[in-house]
Parts: C-alpha cells; sequence; structure tokens
C-alpha cells in the first residue's frame, strides 16, 4: 500500500483573476534553487561544476505552492506578476540559502528492535561475524528482539528513526520489512513502517532476508514458505518485493521463485544483489523487470548492460561499504553507461547504522569519485525512480510534491564538502515547514 498519493507528473496550475497562479505557500531568495529541470536552466555562473548544466539551478530562485505540490517556480522577480499568494498562505524567506528537492532515501531497513552496537565494537576488536552469530548475535538477536516487540513498541521506535531521517533532510523513503521472517512478524513490521508520519514511505516485503534458525538447513522449504503463505497473506500491505539474492544468501533459481510469485500477486519488484559475490542477482533483476537493483558492489560491465538495457535502476549503498571495510560499487563506470543510479543509507542494525544521506552523498564524492553534481542528482531524481515515483518527488517543478530542503549553506557543493554535520537548516515536507535546525516540529499525522 503506497503512502505516496497523486499524479505522476507535472499538471498545468488553475490560475487565478488575472493569470496569477494561487498559492498557499511561497518560497523566495533562494540563492540557488536546484529543481532538478535541465530544461529550465539558468545556472549560477560563477559555481558552475562538471555534469551541473543538468541540475536546473536558478539563481535568485522562488516557489510557490498550494495544497502541497508545486504550482510555480521561476526568479524571484518575476514572482509578484505571477503567483497570487492566498489569504493564510505560509512565506519562507530563504535569505539567499540554497534549496534542494527533499531527499529520496531508496533503501531502509528502518523498523527492527534492539541494538548491534555492542556487536559492532566486538568486530572492530577483531570477532569475526561467525562467531558473533554462533553465539546467538548478528541477524539472529534483531530477530529474537523485534519478535518480541509488540507493535506499539515497533512503532514507536520507527517513529523516531523517521523524525531523524526527516531532521537530515530526507522527506521520501523506502522501508523494508525483513527481521520477523514470520507472516504475522513482517505483517507487524509493514504496519509499523505505514505509522502516521510526515515522510512519504514505499513499503516493501523483504520476507526472503535470511533463513530463520527454524528453518536452519531447509532454504527451498522456506522459500516455499515465502511463495505459498507470505507474500499471499501480505498482498495489498507493501508496494515491492523483495529478495536477497547473493553468495550465503538465497540463490538465483530461489529468488526467482520468490520474484515471480510477488509479481504474480501485483508487487512491484525489488533484488539486494551482487553485494558479497558477482551472484547473478543484477542479471535476474534485469531479466524480470525489477525496479531496482540494490548494492552492486560486483557488478561488472556485463551486469551494467543488462540493468541499463532493461531499464532497472541502480541503488548504490556506500555506507554500507564503508562500515564493512569493502569495495564501493562502480558508481562512475554505471553513469558513464547510461544506467540511471540511486544512492541510499541502507540504514539498517548490522552493517550501516546511518540516516543522513548527506553522509552518504559524501562518501559517494569521496570514495566512488561521483561529481556532487551526479550525487545529488542520484539521492533525490534518482531515488525517486528507484521507487517507481519518478516526476513524483526528488525535483521542484510545477505538479511534483512541494518537499524540499532549505541548507545552512549558500551552495550545494558544500554537501560533499562540509561533511559529518547536519546542514539541514528546514525541512518542508507536501508545503509545511515540518524541522527546523535538526529537531522535527510537527505532530503526527496521516502520511501522504
Amino acid at each position: 500500500m503506497s503512502a505516496v498519493e497523486g499524479g505522476s507528473g507535472a499538471h498545468p496550475p488553475a490560475s487565478a483573476a488575472g493569470g496569477r497562479v494561487p498559492a498557499d505557500f511561497v518560497l523566495r531568495h533562494a540563492g540557488e534553487l536546484v529543481t532538478m529541470a535541465p530544461t529550465a536552466v539558468t545556472v549560477a555562473g560563477a559555481d558552475l561544476a562538471p555534469g551541473d548544466e543538468g541540475l536546473g539551478v536558478l539563481a535568485d530562485g522562488a516557489l510557490a505552492a498550494r495544497d502541497g505540490r508545486v504550482v510555480w517556480v521561476g526568479r524571484e522577480g518575476e514572482l509578484g506578476g505571477a503567483v497570487e499568494t492566498l489569504a493564510g498562505a505560509a512565506e519562507l524567506d530563504v535569505a539567499g540559502a540554497c534549496v534542494l528537492p527533499g531527499f529520496v532515501d531508496a533503501h531502509t531497513h528502518a523498523v527492527f528492535a534492539g541494538s548491534r552496537a555492542g556487536e559492532y565494537a566486538a568486530r572492530l576488536g577483531g570477532v569475526s561475524y561467525a562467531e558473533i552469530l554462533a553465539s546467538g548475535g548478528g541477524i539472529n538477536a534483531t530477530v529474537t528482539a523485534t519478535r518480541a516487540a509488540s507493535l506499539a513498541e515497533l512503532t514507536a521506535v520507527t517513529r523516531r528513526r523517521l523524525d531523524s531521517f526527516l531532521a537530515h533532510g530526507t522527506t521520501t523513503l523506502e522501508v523494508k520489512s525483513g527481521y520477523g521472517a514470520t507472516t504475522a512478524d513482517e505483517e507487524r513490521m509493514l504496519a509499523a513502517a505505514a505509522a502516521q508520519h510526515p515522510t512519504r514511505r514505499r513499503l516493501t516485503l523483504l520476507g526472503a532476508h535470511f533463513t530463520p534458525p527454524e528453518f536452519a538447513g531447509c532454504d527451498d522449504d522456506f522459500i516455499a514458505y515465502v511463495c505459498d503463505d507470505m507474500l499471499p497473506a501480505l498482498r495489498g500491505r507493501a508496494d515491492f518485493v523483495d529478495v536477497f539474492c547473493d553468495e550465503g544468501a538465497f540463490s538465483v533459481a530461489q529468488s526467482r521463485r520468490v520474484l515471480e510469485a510477488g509479481k504474480r500477486l501485483g508487487f512491484g519488484l525489488k533484488v539486494h544483489a551482487d553485494e558479497l559475490a558477482r551472484s547473478g542477482g543484477s542479471l535476474l533483476a534485469a531479466e524480470l523487470g525489477c525496479v531496482s537493483a540494490d548494492h552492486l558492489v560486483h557488478a561488472g560491465p556485463a551486469e551494467i548492460a543488462a540493468l541499463r538495457g532493461a531499464g532497472v535502476v541502480a541503488a548504490l549503498l556506500p555506507g554500507t561499504s564503508f562500515t564493512l571495510h569493502q569495495a564501493y560499487a562502480p558508481a562512475r563506470e554505471m553513469i558513464a553507461a547510461g544506467l540511471e543510479v540511486a544512492l541510499a543509507t541502507d540504514f539498517n542494525p548490522g552493517t550501516c547504522y546511518c540516516e543522513n544521506l548527506q553522509q552518504v552523498i559524501a562518501l559517494a564524492c569521496q570514495e566512488m569519485r561521483l561529481t556532487p553534481a551526479q550525487a545529488l542528482r542520484a539521492a533525490t531524481a534518482g531515488g525517486a525512480a528507484a521507487l517507481g515515483l519518478r516526476g513524483q518527488v526528488g525535483g521542484l517543478v510545477p505538479g511534483m510534491a512541494c518537499d524540499l530542503v532549505v541548507l545552512d549553506a549558500v551552495s550545494r557543493h558544500e554537501l560533499p564538502y562540509h561533511f559529518g554535520v547536519n546542514l539541514a537548516a528546514t525541512v518542508v515536507a507536501g508545503g509545511r515547514v515540518v524541522a527546523r535546525r535538526g529537531v522535527p516540529c510537527h505532530e503526527a499525522e496521516e502520511s501522504r
């Protein structure tokens, strides 16, 4: 069940008397307004960098919205003649700051109970993951804690995490289940993921995340349970079905069973692929037309070509490579080949406990060698594409959601440059201010 409603792209706004567009939200005096609309290009020439011509950056920009959607974008000097500000409208003067579309995080595991901070410290001290797993830790510890948590407990902790995502500028995110591994527990996770909150969410049923202890040594039996019991029972509770297709997880054949069963039931398709080895997961994603293939650390030219040909988005997770001291996905090669790339946090308790997509942008620039423009596009428009929301979020053009971030900076280039801090001074979702200076300022409301 999608938490995002509305159209799929720009629509002509209704005009008020005199041809002006009525608006209940107005943003003014953006030193840089990043629209992600290349045809609207008026780039701030003094701050031009490679690739910026694709961002649609307006100098001295302004924006107007009504009922949560952008109705007009242009220069500050054109605002008065183009927009009729309605009585009671909110006005936000950003005094020369940089304004971006709200970040779109296309891969998170935000619902779980318990903490694995001690495990992280042990691993840094030389204890292997196999040893941790044998002692009851690792993913099994998260499963035990999550199964023991009530829906109220899971909902409360999920809302706190969503607040943190929002405070860092993420206004749309995907949330996966996957730490229940029973139909009832996965259902409870999905219910917590859909909790009332201003963030827009797309939900993913990751029932085939791993084989739980009660099915130990019987992977095929667990896959049959997921396909025959879990997916039909949870039809309509999530937008996508996902599977971990990799070395030490599920095979291509097992993963195909899950994805084909999900497709028959009307789920969109995603796949964890080629993170730990060249597993065949990317090629499976291309074969079945998945919306995205995620991780892709070991994807090579053949995988990149197949994904590009099938229109699959590559969702890359540099925070996980950073935490695990792994190689990074070949992002530059993907972009050079014309493959659409998204950046996401992979927020999870074991391998990337970070909800800050700004930090992921910095990692992508520093370690993957993306340009700031490439990384910013991947964290906004690319993330939207990876969630099947192209033209709805991830940009600031008429018809799209009025979700945006006002930076505590005058340049978009500060995102990778001034790393390790929260540069989101003000966050707007649906045309309403929902966070200021890292502090959410909303009341719980129905997610849109």
